[in-house]
């Protein structure tokens, strides 16, 4: 082992991975056909690795500046072994997009969420709908689809899809996938490009009820005959604003419209954001029924108070010096740094780890397996520092980060955004730290404004862009028609329901009518 600093814990400079394999292969429950509700035999070992404290994303929820929420996961309606695995994650009450999303859902209508990051979201899609296909199969009104020796060509035919952007992220919600699916018949499988098509051919003959995906990947295996989207019943697009942003909108409009995604009346469309742009709102009047209903939870596009954002201004020549003395300045804790180049992360990699920090770094010319194995180690605390570009901006959803440093300050609002909220995750505070120079004047003004909005401190150098006639936005839904076609509700402080759908997606929340519902659906 190397030598630390301070008390960060010590580098081990010959990290290796435990096993070979991809995370794609991670184990999942394994239904046999004997099998019943009532009889499924535990798995230890994977119990273990799913719900032990070490392997949760978040340390706790704590939503205080939410309000009451009375409403708990028990009075939602769901099936008693999805419940029961909401319990191991030790999930003491919805969090506020959990709370206004699972009544709408249960009742089956397509749904338009904005949520600020680390909100919850990834549980507000996977609970409920995995709880109505659990009944549905339990009930045997739902079959699944399993390959049998002998049987020739077959193609994976899977229930629920959901599409998102990075591999980081399809790796990170099938892991959730695979808890919440414990004991039941329901298998996941995740697909994503820079992994062996041949191993995730071979996962997905082994039988796919809901499929992870990104767009690339997901296209080449149904062109290749490996995949039919002929029995997906829900759709779910997540970072919808990253996708469109990655020029992935050619690849999801051609998903949608294939003739073989099913498209009747009976199917739900999902689509989950951070921030909703014209062009998105666009695609969910396209993709999503005329009465979906449409949800915000806090600033569209915002981020939370309780992160305590730190402006400091230092000249690219300083960098160096002032990270170090800022990560000395600070307690050890799960960190995560943001560059904008690759050049720039291996040589700030190189120079912690000189200086010894316990740094790891992740950017596009590491293959894939390189990453797994940089995030596993940061993850696990062998390596609490992570270097980063944007590859890692979205959608991870790491355990206890504690501060966000913007080491190259991007000049764009949302990206600032969405790095920063790497931290203070589903409730929890978190810091972060932004080095700005002249380089980051464009950036200015929407800075200032959005520091005054989360009631922060503005440095003295972004008091001159204040507008004094600064006024904040409410909703951001900007329809062409005088009412929008969906339901509306916002929730921002005390994340309550608005009134017009309010009523009907409250009674969801009866167990009565919520499964009555999902049965009534699909």
């Amino acid at each position: 082992m190397s030598e630390s600093i301070g008390n960060w814990v010590k580098r081990d400079p010959n990290i290796v991975p435990e096993t070979t394999a991809w995370s794609s292969e991670k184990k999942v429950y394994e239904w046999k056909s004997s099998y019943t509700k009532d009889s499924a035999p535990s798995d230890l070992a994977l119990e273990e690795e799913l719900f032990s404290p070490a392997s949760r994303i978040n340390s706790g929820i704590h939503f205080k500046s939410y309000g009451e929420m009375s409403v708990s996961f028990h009075d939602a309606g769901l099936d008693s072994v999805v419940l029961e695995n909401v319990k191991r994650m030790e999930f003491a009450e919805p969090t506020p997009i959990q709370r206004n999303a699972l009544p709408i859902l249960m009742q089956n209508y397509d749904l338009m969420a904005c949520a600020q990051t680390g909100s919850g979201k990834t549980a507000a899609f996977l609970v409920p709908t995995i709880s109505k296909l659990v009944s549905k199969v339990f009930k045997g009104q739902l079959a699944t689809n399993r390959h049998r020796p002998g049987q020739g060509a077959w193609k994976a035919t899977p229930l629920v899809l959901i599409i998102l952007p990075t591999r980081e992220l399809a790796i990170q919600i099938f892991d959730e996938a695979r808890r919440f699916t414990y004991k039941t018949p329901l298998r996941p499988v995740v697909i994503y490009g820079g992994a062996e098509s041949r191993v995730q051919k071979e996962l997905l003959l082994k039988g796919c009820d809901i499929l992870i995906a990104t767009p690339g990947r997901l296209k080449d295996m149904v062109e290749r005959g490996v995949i039919s989207l002929a029995r997906v019943r829900v759709v779910i697009l997540d970072e919808a604003d990253r996708m469109l942003d990655m020029g992935f909108e050619p690849q999801i409009r051609q998903i949608m419209m294939s003739s073989d995604l099913a498209r009747d009346e009976g199917r739900q469309t999902l689509m989950f954001s951070a921030t909703f742009p014209r062009d998105i709102q666009t695609l969910a009047r396209e993709f999503l029924k005329e009465d979906f209903c449409r949800l915000r939870i806090g600033r569209i596009g915002g981020t939370t108070s309780l992160i305590k954002q730190n402006i400091i201004y230092v000249e690219d020549y300083e960098k160096k010096e002032t990270i170090f003395n800022t990560l000395l300045e600070y307690p050890p804790s799960r960190t995560l740094i943001f560059v904008e180049t690759k050049r720039t992360a291996d040589a700030l990699d190189d120079f912690l780890y000189n200086k010894k920090f316990p740094t790891c770094s992740i950017h596009g010319d590491r293959d894939q397996r390189e990453r797994e194995l940089a995030l596993k180690a940061f993850k696990d605390g062998k390596s609490p520092i992570l270097i980063a570009t944007a590859v890692a901006s979205r959608g991870l959803d790491i355990k206890d980060v504690m501060h966000v440093i913007n080491y190259d300050l991007s000049n764009d609002i949302d990206e600032y955004v969405h790095r920063i909220g790497r931290t203070a995750r589903a409730g929890n505070p978190g810091t972060a730290t932004s080095f700005y120079n002249s380089n980051n004047i464009s950036l200015a003004p929407t800075l200032a404004k959005l520091l005054l909005e989360c009631k922060q401190e503005v440095p003295d150098f972004l008091q001159s862009y204040i507008d004094p006639n600064v006024t904040f936005e409410t909703d951001d839904f900007h329809d062409e028609e005088a009412e929008p076609a969906g339901y509306g509700a916002n929730a921002g402080a005390g994340a309550n329901s608005g009134s017009t759908w309010g009523n009907q997606a409250d009674s969801g929340w009866d167990s009565n009518q919520a499964q009555g519902s999902a049965d009534n659906g699909w």
